[in-house]
C-alpha cells in the first residue's frame, strides 16, 4: 500500500473528485497542505488578498458550471473566521464549496495556542458539516464524505479543519483505487407527478415557479420543455432567473418586493394556481403579507430538501424530489396527456401575461446629467449580449439591475441571493471568469459594495483574469438611505467628501479610477449617459487586450429611489419614476426566442 502524508492524500482525493482550481491564502498552519498541493500538481491555485475573498471566488467558480465545486484554502484562526461569510452565502443559496483550514497541533488545541480557534463549532450552523480531523488516518474518509455531502440532497458547503501535525502524518492510501461515494438525491414517483398534474389541469390560470434548484440540478432545458408542453406561464425567482430567456413567450416576469417586474407581480396576482419547483418561497419573492401572496391560489411545492416543504407555509401538495428527477417525469407524463388530448389549452391565459409584459414596463431612457441609473442598465442591455454572465450581490444597483437587465440563459445571472454580503461581487466575478475564461463576464456594483473588497482587483491583475465591472456611483449607501425614509432619517449613509487629490470629483470622494489603476487594472469614468455605449465597448477591448479587470464607473445623480414595496406587500409596490410608454421588445441585437 502506498504511503504518503495525510495532506498529500487529501490533494489526491481533490483531483479524483474533479477539482481543478482552488483559491486561498497560505499560512504557517496550512503550509504542509500547500506543499502537497505543489507536489501533487494538477490543481491551479489563485492567490487571494483576503480569505473571505477566496471563499467568494470559490462560490463564483461553483455557480458557473454544473458539477463545479470551488475550493477555498486558508490557515488557522482568522482565516477560518474570514471564511464564515462565504460559507453563509453558499449554504443560503445551496452552493457546494469546500473550505479547508489549517489548525494548531492537536496537543495544544485547548491551550489557547496562537491562532487556534474552534472553527468547526463556529462553522457548524453555516455548513452541511464542519470537522476538525484529529486522526490522520481519517483524512481520506472525511474528504470522501465531504464531496458526498456537498453533492447529495440540497447542495451546500463543507469545512474541513486540519491540524498541522495531522497534515504531516504519513498514512497508507492508494489514490489509484479511490472512488467517490454515490450521490443521493430524492426522486419523485410517477404517482406523485400524476397527482400534481391532475391538480394543475383543474386550474384556469396556473403559473410555474422556476427556483434556483432547477439551475443547480442542471434541469433548465427540461423545465422549458415542460412549460412549452403545457403552455403554462413561468415566473423565475431571482435565483432561477435565466432558466428560460427573458423574451420567451411564456416568461411572465419576476415577482417580489424589490427584484421584480411590474408585469411579473400583476401576472402572479392574476393567477389561481402555483407549481413551484426548486424554490424556497423566500420573503423577497413572497413579501411578508402571506395572505396577499396565497389568497385565491393553490400551491404545489417540489423541493430536494424534504424539510423545506411546509417551512414557510403548508402547500396543498408537496413532493420531495430533485428538480431534474421530477421534471423528467413531468415531461414524460405531460407528453402522454398531450397525446391523449388531456392537457387544457392555456393560450388565452398565456397571451394575457404577455400583454401585461408588453405594457407594464419601467422607463429606462433618461438623458439627465448626472445620469439616472436606469439609463446605465438600458445601455448595458445594448452593449452586452445574451452570452453575458452577470455577477452581483446586493443594494440598489442589484435591485435595479434585476428589474431592468435581461438574462437569457441559466447561470448567466450569478447573484448571492440569500446572504447578500457587501463586497461579494469582485471576488465572485473573478471566480466566474476563472471557471469560464472565454465568457463575457460583467459585474455590477454600487460604490459601497465595490469598496468592501476592492483589493481583490489585484488578484485579477496578477493572474490575468479579465472581466468588465460596471460601477454605479452615487456616493451613498443607496438601499439603506431609501429604507431610512420610513424612519424619516438620513443617517450615516452618506459617503460624500471632497477628495483633496481628485478635486474634479466634487463630493463623490473616492477616486475609483486611480484606485483601480493602482491595483493594476484599467478604469473608465463616465459622466454623460450618451458616452456609456462607447465606454462599454472600450472596456471590452481593454479587457481582451490586457487580460485584467476593467472598471466602468458611471457617476449617478445622488438620490434615485428604485421601485419597491414600502409595506412588504407584493400588491403594493411604489413606482418612484415615470413609467415607460413604449411596449417592451427584445433588444435589437437579440432575436426573439419562440417555443
Amino acid at each position: 500500500m502506498p504511503r504518503m502524508t495525510a495532506a498529500r492524500a487529501a490533494v489526491e482525493i481533490l483531483k479524483r473528485e474533479g477539482v481543478t482550481n482552488a483559491f486561498g491564502v497560505p499560512g504557517a498552519a496550512i503550509n504542509p497542505f500547500y506543499a502537497a498541493l505543489k507536489a501533487g500538481g494538477g490543481i491551479q491555485h489563485t492567490l487571494a488578498r483576503h480569505v473571505e475573498g477566496a471563499s467568494h471566488m470559490a462560490e463564483g467558480y461553483t455557480r458557473t458550471h454544473p458539477g463545479n465545486i470551488g475550493v477555498c484554502i486558508g490557515t488557522s484562526g482568522p482565516a477560518g473566521t474570514d471564511m464564515i461569510t462565504g460559507l453563509y452565502s453558499a449554504i443560503g443559496d445551496s452552493i457546494p464549496i469546500l473550505c479547508i483550514t489549517g489548525q494548531a497541533p492537536t496537543a495544544v488545541l485547548h491551550k489557547e495556542d496562537f491562532q487556534a480557534v474552534d472553527i468547526a463549532s463556529i462553522a457548524k450552523p453555516v455548513t452541511k458539516k464542519a470537522t476538525t480531523v484529529l486522526e490522520a488516518a481519517q483524512v481520506p474518509g472525511v474528504f470522501q464524505e465531504a464531496f458526498h455531502l456537498m453533492r447529495s440532497g440540497r447542495p451546500g458547503p463543507v469545512l474541513i479543519d486540519l491540524p498541522i501535525d495531522v497534515q504531516q502524518t504519513e498514512i497508507e492510501f492508494d489514490p489509484e483505487t479511490y472512488e467517490p461515494l454515490p450521490v443521493y438525491k430524492p426522486a419523485a414517483t410517477r404517482a406523485q407527478i400524476e397527482k400534481a398534474l391532475s391538480m394543475l389541469n383543474e386550474a384556469e390560470r396556473p403559473v410555474l415557479i422556476a427556483g434556483g434548484g432547477v439551475i443547480n440540478a442542471d434541469a433548465s432545458d427540461l423545465f422549458v420543455e415542460f412549460a412549452e408542453l403545457t403552455g403554462i406561464p413561468v415566473i423565475p425567482t431571482l435565483m432561477g432567473w435565466g432558466v428560460l430567456p427573458d423574451d420567451h413567450e411564456l416568461n411572465a416576469g419576476m415577482v417580489g418586493l424589490q427584484t421584480s417586474h411590474r408585469y411579473g407581480n400583476e401576472n402572479f396576482l392574476a393567477s389561481d394556481f402555483v407549481l413551484g419547483i426548486g424554490n424556497r418561497w423566500a420573503n423577497r419573492h413572497t413579501g411578508y403579507k402571506m395572505d396577499v401572496y396565497r389568497k385565491g391560489r393553490k400551491f404545489i411545492h417540489v423541493d430536494v430538501e424534504p424539510t423545506q416543504i411546509g417551512k414557510i407555509f403548508a402547500p396543498d401538495y408537496g413532493i420531495a424530489s430533485d428538480a431534474k428527477a421530477a421534471l423528467e417525469l413531468f415531461v414524460e407524463v405531460a407528453k402522454e396527456m398531450k397525446a391523449a388530448g388531456k392537457l387544457p389549452d392555456r393560450g388565452e391565459w398565456a397571451a394575457s401575461t404577455q400583454e401585461r409584459k408588453a405594457t407594464l414596463q419601467r422607463r429606462t431612457h433618461f438623458d439627465n446629467i448626472p445620469m439616472k441609473p436606469q439609463r446605465v442598465y438600458e445601455e448595458m442591455n445594448k452593449a452586452f449580449g445574451p452570452e453575458t454572465r452577470y455577477v452581483t450581490t446586493i443594494g440598489l444597483s442589484q435591485i435595479a439591475g434585476a428589474q431592468m437587465l435581461h438574462v437569457y440563459k441559466p447561470r448567466h445571472w450569478i447573484n448571492c441571493g440569500q446572504a447578500g454580503p457587501l463586497g461579494w461581487t469582485i471576488p465572485a466575478a473573478l471566480g466566474v471568469a476563472t471557471a469560464d475564461p472565454d465568457a463575457q463576464v460583467v459585474a455590477l456594483s454600487g460604490d459601497y459594495d465595490f469598496q468592501f473588497m476592492l483589493e481583490e482587483l489585484a488578484v485579477g491583475a496578477q493572474h490575468r483574469i479579465p472581466y468588465v465591472h460596471v460601477l454605479v456611483n452615487n456616493s451613498y449607501l443607496g438601499l439603506i438611505r431609501q429604507a431610512q425614509i420610513g424612519l424619516d432619517i438620513n443617517f450615516q449613509v452618506n459617503l460624500e467628501f471632497e477628495n483633496i487629490n481628485s478635486p474634479e470629483l466634487g463630493v463623490y470622494g473616492v477616486d475609483h479610477v486611480k484606485v483601480a489603476e493602482g491595483l493594476g487594472c484599467k478604469a473608465i469614468r463616465v459622466t454623460d449617459p450618451s458616452e456609456l455605449a462607447a465606454a462599454f465597448e472600450q472596456a471590452k477591448k481593454l479587457a481582451a487586450e490586457h487580460r485584467v479587470p476593467v472598471v466602468v464607473e458611471a457617476i449617478l445623480e445622488r438620490i434615485t429611489n428604485i421601485s419597491m414595496s414600502k409595506t412588504a406587500d407584493i400588491s403594493d409596490v411604489t413606482e418612484f419614476e415615470e413609467i415607460a410608454t413604449e411596449p417592451w421588445h427584445a433588444p435589437s441585437a437579440i432575436a426573439p426566442l419562440k417555443s
